[in-house]
């Protein structure tokens, strides 16, 4: 359905047209898949464009799956629909991982800065897909807490009950691709890798340079 991230960012982006020119318009990618889809929306909509961090609850037997996640501000979002075979004590060790992981991403990805105000914005959150939509749910609690006026999460695919779910919880949801048999964010693209550190700040790094021309 997509070639690779750049190319469902630019799909993305021209679904989002309506937002073009909306005042104090803010795009926040989740990295790192976020990262490309949402510099090709960010600048198509020209808005202004950062990241906002956000980590999976991973089980410890199984990293690729996760119970929940947590955004920067701390809110912790736990998935109804998982299960969680764990105490309350190793709950809290995997929360203290990712919060220290979540400190290092913000330290090293956003030069340390703190995120722009969101208080009154609308706010486009982009990823590269939502599987599970735990840290979108994660995200999208962080922007409500933070005063957002309008929260929009905008992917190129999600699974059908994401999109049901966001539906309900989001001011507006943009999905460009919703497969009946979705089993991962992979499945839609042709070329599709784990995205480094190196690569997000190659992004960033460019989206600088363009806003200084």
């Amino acid at each position: 359905m997509f070639r690779d991230r750049q190319d469902a960012g630019r799909q993305l982006a021209r679904a989002l047209e309506r937002y073009r020119g909306t005042p104090g318009l803010l795009v926040l990618a989740i990295p790192r898949g976020g990262v490309e889809v949402g510099y090709e929306v960010a600048k198509y909509l020209e808005a202004e464009f950062d990241l906002i961090i956000c980590r999976k609850l991973p089980y410890p037997f199984n990293p690729e799956s996760g119970f929940g996640a947590i955004a920067e501000d701390g809110t912790v979002y736990i998935n109804p629909r998982a299960s969680i075979p764990m105490s309350e004590e190793e709950v809290l060790v995997i929360i203290r991982q990712q919060q220290k992981e979540i400190a290092r991403r913000i330290r090293v990805l956003r030069g340390g800065r703190s995120l722009p105000p969101l208080e009154g914005r609308t706010v486009i959150l982009v990823d590269d897909g939502i599987a599970m939509g735990s840290t979108m749910h994660a995200a999208l609690e962080m922007c409500r807490k933070a005063g957002a006026a309008k929260v929009v999460v905008a992917v190129p695919v999600a699974g059908p009950y994401a999109v049901a779910e966001f539906s309900r919880l989001a001011d507006d949801l943009v999905v460009l691709e919703s497969p009946p048999n979705f089993h991962a964010v992979a499945q839609v693209y042709e070329r599709w890798y784990d995205v480094s550190d190196e690569e997000v700040l190659e992004i960033m790094a460019r989206w600088q340079k363009e806003r200084e021309r």
